[in-house]
């Protein structure tokens, strides 16, 4: 296949697209042998109503008698361009641009390629018709190129020469990739094999590539492909056009970025993963290292400081975040987390002080590298490093510079104007997602300090139960919860085991919980029934709801809605009684590692209103374990907590309570829970026998001396015989007050633990009151006695009547006298006056 000869016209640019030209070709006699899709369209005629007719068939008679001439002007300057009309299918006439061009298939005959488009859609459709229609091929900005069946080429516009590669007689004979070896031939040349075998033309392809007129610069460009067949429908070659489409890619680029980047920056609260999100975004689409540094207040939580922290020579930031096109980031000099010291003279500080971004389309590679403490053997110069190219852009949110982000390339072309503006909208929507990270720090840091100081720091000595305790607070999309635990002695050596979940998250949930756990300690001191407890407990957030005239505040969660779980549990009988407002019920875990669920009726969240709250009672064997939890625990997934996931983690365990605590921790809940997580287990101990003395008494005045020679004998047997004295007048008081003001029957009874716990029961619910006697009373002095011998005593009530109890510390820290030398020093005695 020829090309055909050289054509000298020069015009002016073409108002139309040269890519939306119907292509028609012809034999050397002017018979149609392929009409485009496009040909159909613009004349209504389909292929098989034209294939094999003659050309001037299809134009008017008075344009049909130009074709002579004009076959002779193309084979005298190469081509033609100019008006015709042609005669449309449903009997009208339409005026086409036509651009002619002459070609020899393989066989050496002469064919014509014919290109058209309508001339109603240019606006120069009243100029001249042979220099508007020359100027379609000559001076479009569309590159046009015919290749012959091995692809090489033919005929080429002047317009393909502004890609590079020479002129149309330069290229001819040449094939693709001897021409453009910047881009990718080989997809190319596969594509244009397919169109030729199959027909099919490829439209709108865009790729990337290297072009000899711009080698240092990628650009991306859009293909058009179509075959071009001769009168038997046999493939002559393919005719391609081209067009430099790189401001309407990097456009596209450039909003996919920003898409991108707010899809993925600021789904965490988390100020460090926020940083390194800004650095995944933008690699490699805009810059091949990324590095983002923050002022190590950012990091805290709190506000910025005016300045740069450090000295006169280097300032100091935060690595938060790093990433590069090369695995492992090795041009990074610090890492993520460690602090990277800056000369005060680099353009980062610079930016960091003035609050302007800064550009450097090439580095002199010999310049120092910015960072100020470079690691033994580090490369410190850019041109080591491999960095040609630069940007630096202050993070700044609300009027305040958190950090900057440094952009560098590798290979790439230098950064441009372009460039520096999508780094700059691209860290302005990161600036304020860290800066929402950084907030949130440090709210989410004062609600936890809060609610550590609210809960136990320490679990208090008791010899009830054996205790282990897990906290975990929700991660940071949620915020910390309210959720609480508690171990309160109570008297008579019994426990008091306490899990609650206030609804809300956050500092004002932290203030609920601390409000609440208060109100049960002080109920708990009281000695009221696990029922009784919860119902007061129910009545004062109600009091306070009703304090609140629009309901509860709306600056935080209030107190309604909270659940807890209250349970006392009695070593010295092994009984164990629970309520629950709202909150499931523990799970039992027997010694022989069997688990079960009680059957606990669940009463209403306090302040919600509802029946009353009931109380079940259990026999608890030594040893016997109870697992008191909060829905953080099970809540995964969207079936909700399921209390049957506790049970393979708990059944038949032979670990330590703190290790069960952790493993059961560790195996159900995430790593980063969305909701608040405790667990408080506990086994149970029982009492030993010979460490409780218990004798009941007659009403009778006569019995008190006898009840002091008892309890002097049992603290005998004990090995107590300096707390005897106390211990006598306590008894004797107790009963004295017994039999003179309340009914029987009466019992005395001394328990033996961490302390020494002397009680004394009576069939009368009437209340003793402390008081003091004057000089000249006669009584009234019992309780006085008591409360100054006596580290700590009270009054709890029974099914029928009350108990009267007061304790004595053993030891200075209250610990088990089993386990104490037996010279610790005893506890401080008196005199009765």
């Amino acid at each position: 296949m020829a090309t055909p000869e050289r054509n000298d016209l020069i015009g002016q640019r073409a108002p139309f697209d040269v890519a939306d030209a119907a292509t028609v070709l012809l034999d050397a006699q002017g018979v149609v042998t392929s009409w485009s899709r496009r040909a159909a369209d613009l004349l209504g005629h389909p292929a098989a109503n034209v294939l094999g007719r003659q050309v001037t068939a299809l134009l008017t008679p008075a344009d049909a008698a130009r074709v002579p001439a004009i076959a002779e002007r193309c084979r005298a300057v190469g081509s033609w361009s100019g008006l015709l009309t042609a005669r449309h299918r449903d009997g009208g006439s339409v005026g086409a641009e036509v651009h002619v061009i002459p070609l020899k298939d393989a066989q050496g005959r002469m064919i014509w390629l014919i290109l058209g488009v309508d001339a109603a859609s240019s606006a120069g459709s009243t100029m001249e018709r042979s220099v508007l229609l020359e100027r379609m091929v000559t001076q479009s900005p569309v590159g046009l190129a015919v290749l012959d069946t091995e692809l090489r080429y033919v005929w080429s516009n002047p317009a393909l020469e502004q890609f590079g590669g020479g002129t149309a007689e330069q290229r001819r004979g040449q094939r693709l990739e001897e021409i453009q070896p910047g881009v990718d031939s080989e997809l190319l040349t596969a594509l244009m094999r397919q169109v030729l075998e199959t027909g099919v033309p490829v439209l709108d392809y865009e790729f990337l590539g290297r072009i000899r007129s711009r080698p240092d610069q990628e650009r991306a460009f859009s293909m058009d492909f179509m075959r071009l067949d001769d009168e038997n429908g046999r493939p002559l070659g393919v005719c391609y056009f081209v067009v430099d489409v790189t401001d309407r890619y990097r456009s596209k680029q450039r909003l996919s970025l920003l898409d991108r980047a707010s899809e993925h920056i600021g789904r965490s609260l988390d100020v460090m993963q926020t940083a390194q999100d800004l650095a995944d975004v933008v690699v490699p689409d805009l810059a091949e290292f990324v590095a983002v540094d923050l002022l190590e207040s950012v990091l805290r939580g709190a506000e910025p400081t005016p300045g740069p922290g450090g000295d006169a020579d280097t300032v100091s930031l935060y690595r938060a975040g790093q990433q590069s096109i090369h695995s492992g980031v090795p041009e990074a000099v610090v890492a993520v987390g460690s602090v990277a010291h800056y000369h005060a003279w680099s353009p980062p500080i610079h930016c960091l002080t003035s609050g302007t971004s800064w550009r450097s389309p090439e580095l002199d590679p010999l310049a120092m590298e910015w960072a100020a403490d470079l690691a033994e053997g580090r490369a410190s110069r850019f041109g080591e490093l491999g960095l040609h190219t630069s940007m630096v852009v202050p993070i700044r949110a609300r009027g305040i510079t958190l950090g900057i982000a440094t952009f560098f390339r590798l290979r790439a072309e230098p950064f441009e104007d372009e460039d520096l503006r999508l780094a700059e909208d691209t860290v302005a929507r990161a600036a304020v997602c860290i800066d929402n990270a950084r907030r949130y720090t440090r709210e989410r840091d004062a609600a936890l300090t809060l609610q550590r100081n609210l809960l136990p720091r320490h679990i208090p000595e008791q010899d009830a139960v054996e205790v282990a305790s897990c906290y975990l607070p929700a991660d940071e999309l949620t915020g910390v919860g309210g959720d609480w635990f508690d171990v309160i002695p109570l008297s008579g050596a019994r426990v008091a085991l306490v899990v609650g979940e206030v609804v809300g998250h956050g500092i004002d949930a932290a203030a609920t919980m601390g409000r609440v756990r208060a109100a049960v300690q002080t109920l708990a001191d009281l000695d009221f029934h696990p029922e009784e407890v919860l119902a007061y407990l129910d009545d004062l957030v109600g009091r306070a709801m009703r304090k609140e005239p629009t309901g509860p505040s709306a600056d935080g969660p209030s107190a309604k809605g909270t659940s807890c779980l209250y349970i006392v549990y009695d070593p010295v009988s092994r009984h164990c009684s629970m309520a629950s407002a709202g909150h499931p019920a523990p799970a039992t875990v027997a010694p022989d590692g069997i688990v079960s669920f009680p059957d606990l009726p669940i009463g209403p969240a306090l302040g919600v209103g509802g029946p009353p709250f009931e109380a079940i009672g259990l026999e608890l064997e030594e040893g016997s374990m109870l697992a008191l939890y909060t829905d953080g625990l099970l809540a995964a997934g969207d079936a909700g907590p399921d209390r049957e996931r506790l049970r393979p983690l708990l059944e038949g365990s032979h670990l330590r309570l703190d290790g069960l605590c952790q493993a059961v921790v560790g195996g159900l809940a995430p790593a980063r829970p969305h909701d608040d997580v405790v667990l408080l287990l506990v086994r149970t101990r029982t009492l030993a026998a010979e460490r409780v003395a218990s004798w009941d008494l007659p009403a009778d005045p006569a019995v008190v001396s006898h009840a002091r020679e008892r309890v002097s004998r049992q603290l005998g047997a004990w090995g107590l015989e300096e707390l005897a004295f106390t211990t006598e007048l306590v008894v004797s008081e107790l009963v004295t007050n017994a039999i003179r003001h309340a009914t029987a029957p009466i019992r005395l009874r001394l328990i033996l633990t961490g302390t020494l716990i002397c009680e004394v029961f009576d069939g009368s619910s009437t209340s003793p009151h402390l008081r003091h006697a004057r000089a000249t009373d006669e009584g009234g002095r019992g309780l006085y006695l008591i409360s100054q011998f006596t580290d700590r005593w009270g009054a709890r009530y029974a099914t029928e009547g009350k108990i009267i109890w007061a304790e004595q510390r053993l030891t200075p820290d209250g610990s088990d006298p089993e386990t104490e030398a037996k010279t610790a020093p005893a506890a401080p005695t008196g005199s009765a006056p």
